[in-house]
C-alpha cells in the first residue's frame, strides 16, 4: 500500500492520503474483503462463494442454507462456510446476514490473527463502533442481534467477551459495504474491507470505490469467495492530498445528505458543497423560458405535488401496476415540466422512473426520450466520471439503439464508456458489455450513414428473427440512490 499513508484529517479522524500524484482511472489500491455474506433475501438466488445470480443454485446438502453455482464453486466456498455450515445445523436455522458476517470474520480473525496480510493498514479493534451514538430503537435491535449471536456461535469455537463481539457488530453496522452481483446492477450481500474503511467521506469526492468481478485472477487466497474492491481516482489527485469517497448520492439535497450522514454514520459533515449549499439551488430550480422564471410559490407547489405523485408511483409500481404508473407519470410531467427545470431533482426521479417502465413495457422512443432527459440534467449536477452519470448514459444509448436511433444511441453509449473507463476500468463486466456495444452501435451507424434504408430495413427483419425479450422488472423509485455503505434498517 505504499500509494498511500494513514493521517489525521482535521475534523474527522484517522483518514487517508495521497504518498504520488494519481490521474483519473488510476486504482489507488485494490482490497479483498474480510469476510462477505449474501442479503437474507437473496440467500436462495446468489451463489454464496462467486455472489453470482444463476438461474438455478445447488444448496448445501448440509445446512441447506448455502447455494452455489456448482460444485466447484462450493468447494471454493468451504474455506468460509465450513463452521458456518456446522453452525447453522446446530442452530436450526440461519441467523440474519448481520450475525452471519460477524461470525465469519471472527472466525477468520481466530484463525489467521487481526492482520491477515500485509496489505492491510488498521485492524478490527481500530475502528470506530459508534455504539454509544446509536438511537434507542436501533440500540435495542442491536442488542436483539447480540444476543442471537450469543446463541448461534458454537461452543466449540473460541469463546469472546461480550464487549468484543458488541464491537464487531458496531463495525459492521458502520462499515459494511455493499457487494454487488457480477455485473455491479444489483446489491446482493454485504462485506467488510478494512482498508476502505479509513477512507473519509466527502459530497464531492475525489475517488470512488467499485467491487470489480472481472479482476478476480488477482486474488490468490484460500478464501475464494472473497469480494474484491478497487479504489479509483476520479481525476487528477495531488502528492499529499486526503482520499475521499461519498458515502450517500450527491443528488440529495445538502440538508438532506447531512441528516443522513449523521443518522447513519454519525459525523456532520462540513465539506465545501454541504457547507456553501453548492447546486441546491439547481437540484429545486424553476424552469426558465425567454428570461421568464416561474415564482417561488409555483415551484414550490409543483415540487409538493410531485413528491406525493412519487409515493403513489412507487405503490403502483409495487403492485406491478405498471400501466398506472405510466399515466401517473404522464400526467405529472404535463403539470410540473413546464414549471420545474431539468435539473431538478424530483423531475429527474420522474423521467428516470418513466424511461425505465417505458423500456420495460418496449415503448423505447419514449424511453429513450426521458432517459436523454435524464442524462442532459445528470450532467449539470454531478461530478463529469460520476459512476451514476455514466450508468444513465448507457441507459440512455441502449434506450436509443433499441429505437432504432443509432445516432443518438451511440454517442450515449460512447459517452458512457468514457465515464466507466475511468469510474469501473477496463477489466468491469460493465466496461466490457460497454466496449462491445460501442463497437456494434459504431458499425451500424457506418452502415447507417452509408444507407438509411438499408439500415432500417436490416434492422427490421433481424427483429422479426429474433424478438425482443422482456426487460428485468422496474426497481423502486430510490433504488437507483445507493448508498457507499450497507447499514441495516
Amino acid at each position: 500500500m505504499e500509494n498511500m499513508a494513514i493521517f489525521d484529517s482535521p475534523g474527522k479522524g484517522r483518514g487517508l492520503k495521497a504518498t504520488k500524484e494519481f490521474w483519473a482511472g488510476d486504482v489507488i489500491f485494490s482490497e479483498p474483503s474480510l469476510a462477505a455474506v449474501v442479503f437474507d433475501s437473496l440467500a436462495e438466488r446468489i451463489c454464496h462463494s462467486c455472489f453470482r445470480s444463476q438461474p438455478k443454485l445447488q444448496r448445501c446438502g448440509q445446512c441447506k442454507f448455502a447455494h452455489y453455482c456448482d460444485r466447484t464453486c462450493q468447494r471454493a466456498g468451504w474455506a468460509e462456510h465450513k463452521q458456518e455450515c456446522s453452525a447453522i445445523k446446530a442452530f436450526g436455522k440461519a441467523p440474519n446476514e448481520s450475525i452471519r458476517l460477524v461470525a465469519r470474520l471472527l472466525w477468520r480473525l481466530d484463525k489467521e490473527g487481526s492482520v491477515v496480510s500485509d496489505m492491510q493498514l488498521t485492524t478490527l479493534d481500530e475502528l470506530e463502533d459508534h455504539i454509544q451514538d446509536m438511537e434507542e430503537d436501533d440500540l435495542k435491535d442491536f442488542k436483539v442481534d447480540i444476543h442471537n449471536f450469543v446463541d448461534y456461535w458454537p461452543r466449540s469455537s473460541k469463546q469472546h467477551r461480550i464487549e468484543e463481539v458488541s464491537h464487531i457488530f458496531g463495525v459492521v453496522n458502520c462499515n459494511g459495504f455493499t457487494v454487488s452481483d457480477q455485473r455491479g446492477l444489483q446489491a446482493v450481500g454485504v462485506g467488510l474491507f478494512p482498508n476502505l474503511c479509513l477512507v473519509n467521506h466527502d459530497c464531492w469526492p475525489n475517488c470512488t470505490v467499485i467491487l470489480n468481478h472481472g479482476n478476480q485472477s488477482a486474488v490468490n487466497t484460500l478464501y475464494h469467495s472473497q469480494q474484491r474492491i478497487e479504489l479509483r481516482s476520479l481525476g487528477k489527485i495531488e502528492e499529499g492530498e486526503e482520499l475521499t469517497v461519498s458515502y450517500v448520492d450527491y443528488l440529495n439535497l445538502s440538508e438532506e445528505r447531512q441528516r443522513l450522514l449523521k443518522t447513519q454514520y454519525f459525523f456532520d459533515c462540513t465539506c465545501e458543497h454541504c457547507r456553501d449549499k453548492i447546486k441546491d439551488d439547481l437540484k429545486l430550480a424553476g424552469r426558465e423560458v425567454d428570461g421568464v422564471k416561474p415564482s417561488p410559490e409555483q415551484v414550490k407547489e409543483a415540487t409538493d405535488y410531485l413528491f406525493e405523485m412519487l409515493e403513489k408511483i412507487e405503490k403502483a409500481r409495487i403492485r406491478a401496476d405498471y400501466h398506472e404508473v405510466v399515466k401517473i407519470c404522464r400526467d405529472s410531467i404535463t403539470k410540473t415540466e413546464p414549471v420545474l427545470a431539468d435539473t431538478h431533482i424530483y423531475l429527474l426521479r420522474l423521467w428516470s422512473t418513466l424511461s425505465e417502465v417505458q423500456a420495460y413495457l418496449q415503448y423505447f422512443e419514449d424511453a429513450a426520450e426521458y432517459a436523454r432527459k435524464m442524462v442532459d440534467g445528470y450532467v449539470k449536477l454531478y461530478h463529469p466520471n460520476n459512476a451514476a452519470l455514466g450508468m444513465a448514459a448507457m441507459r440512455a444509448g441502449v434506450n436509443h439503439w433499441q429505437a432504432g436511433l443509432i445516432e443518438i444511441g451511440h454517442a450515449m453509449v460512447c459517452k458512457a464508456y468514457a465515464i466507466l473507463m475511468v469510474s469501473h476500468g477496463p477489466t468491469h463486466p460493465i466496461t466490457k458489455d460497454l466496449e462491445a456495444m460501442r463497437m456494434q452501435t459504431e458499425m451500424e451507424l457506418r452502415m447507417f450513414k452509408q444507407n438509411e434504408y438499408v439500415y432500417h430495413s436490416m434492422r427490421d427483419a433481424a427483429l422479426k428473427n429474433k424478438p425482443m425479450t422482456m426487460l428485468h422488472e422496474p426497481k423502486g423509485v430510490e433504488e437507483g440512490i445507493k448508498n457507499l455503505f450497507h447499514r441495516k434498517k
